[in-house]
């Protein structure tokens, strides 16, 4: 496994081997497809690659163990032989994120904060960064009426638990990074005042993850199919740049490295 400089910016490219992930599903389950979605979005500059072997999009019905395994194990370890690549896996279960980092994985991106039983247990035992994001539901239900009495205060409440949780099981904050979860469980305008108010984050003491790319929040504002939303997503990317985020989990790593770039010009050209 690599070690990882949290602090970013980063960029995070996804890639999904499931057969139902909202963007993408089905397009990289083969052995060979994977490979080829990750060379390309290393090549264009994707710090992290983000395997995910179960689609958490809403509606999605959990995945057994096993297949979770059969679809994540071999691309991990063909991404770290191969490519020597930086690789985080997308999971739930201390069973997978026990094989995963057994495999070569340098990170773990949980988006139910370390919550199933024995995956506190499982990350204690091993010294890379995990992301805790969160999510009000499961996927299955996750959209069907989300209530907040303030959407940041109440997130920032639960990240805080979740971080509490995991020093005591003897999990180093410095590994933390924290996501507030755009679209688990969130609607529309819950999605926009937590990209206003990102900063807020901050007291946490983490670096914080944001995913938005491609989600419903651009798709439901704009009116654009999943395959159009590559422009906005590299806007919101740096807009959550410019509010402290310091890693970015998306499809269309090129166009979102090209954000940060601009957006590290721009501060750079504050500080002189």
């Amino acid at each position: 496994m690599k070690p990882i400089d949290l602090r970013g910016p980063l960029v995070m490219g996804i890639l999904n081997v499931t057969p139902d992930s909202f963007s993408d599903g089905g397009r990289f389950v083969g052995r060979d497809a994977a490979r080829a979605q990750a060379e390309r979005m290393l090549a264009e500059g994707a710090a992290i690659i983000d395997v995910g072997g179960e689609s958490t999009r809403p509606g999605a019905d959990t995945v057994p163990i096993e297949v979770e395994m059969e679809r994540v194990i071999p691309v991990v370890e063909m991404l770290v032989g191969e490519f020597d690549a930086v690789v985080s896996v997308d999971t739930s279960k201390p069973e997978v994120m026990r094989s995963a980092l057994g495999a070569g994985a340098s990170m773990i991106n949980d988006v139910q904060a370390l919550r199933q039983p024995g995956a506190l247990e499982a990350m204690a035992g091993a010294d890379v960064p995990v992301c805790l994001m969160h999510m009000q539901g499961l996927p299955r239900t996750m959209q069907t009426d989300p209530q907040y009495d303030d959407v940041v205060v109440d997130i920032i409440r639960f990240l805080k638990s979740r971080i509490e949780a995991c020093v005591a099981a003897g999990i180093s904050r410095e590994r933390i990074v924290v996501d507030p979860g755009f679209g688990f469980g969130k609607t529309l305008a819950h999605n926009y005042e937590l990209l206003a108010r990102l900063e807020e984050f901050g007291e946490l003491e983490c670096p914080v993850l944001a995913g938005m790319s491609r989600k419903s929040m651009i798709g439901n504002l704009l009116d654009l199919p999943v395959a159009e939303r590559v422009t906005a997503s590299a806007i919101l990317a740096a807009l959550a740049l410019e509010r402290g985020v310091n890693i970015l989990r998306v499809h269309d790593v090129k166009e979102t490295v090209q954000a940060v770039r601009l957006v590290e010009e721009l501060r750079k050209t504050r500080k002189t």
